[in-house]
């Protein structure tokens, strides 16, 4: 098992911002990504971003002081549940590390944030043909979302339209 740790990041921190920088730059280029390096505007304008929405929040996996992870997220709100949620936006793992607990390490850092402000849900979206993700996320107790209203409609499908 490796030296890891994760964080929750301080978005004003140099050392976490060139985390964030390396660590989502590394998964834009991984093929469950974008399959390309972040484009130079995203690199500028990430940081700013993230620093101006107000529901960022950002963990970072370290080994060995390395930033190796990063799970992105973004709070929410549940009508139905009428309490706050956390999306995992985006979740990362540095392939050469993968298979050794850092991406478990990172979910229950999520979790425990979520627990900490009264959250009452995690939701996240996955590629279907991305099977070690599902299989890391089903062993940590995500399911595609089935509504009791009528359990037979299917489970839910992520959607979505870009804005011209």
């Amino acid at each position: 098992m490796p030296q890891a740790s994760v964080i929750l990041a301080d978005l004003g921190d140099v050392v976490h911002q060139d985390a964030i920088i390396a660590m989502m730059d590394a998964y834009s280029a991984d093929p469950m990504g974008d399959a390309k390096p972040l484009s130079d505007y995203a690199r500028s304008h990430l940081l700013s971003g993230l620093r101006e929405h107000p529901t960022t929040l950002v963990f970072l996996a370290f080994n060995d002081n390395k930033p190796c992870g990063i799970a992105t997220c973004f709070r929410g709100f549940s009508t139905f549940a009428a309490k706050p949620l956390i999306n995992i936006s985006d979740f990362y793992v540095d392939p050469t590390l993968r298979g050794q607990g850092i991406g478990r390490m990172l979910l229950h850092a999520v979790q425990n944030e979520a627990a900490r402000i009264g959250c009452c849900k995690l939701t996240l979206e996955v590629q279907e043909n991305n099977s070690r993700a599902r299989s890391i996320y089903g062993k940590f107790g995500f399911t595609q979302a089935v509504y009791a209203a009528d359990t037979n409609a299917g489970g839910s499908l992520y959607m979505t339209k870009p804005v011209p």
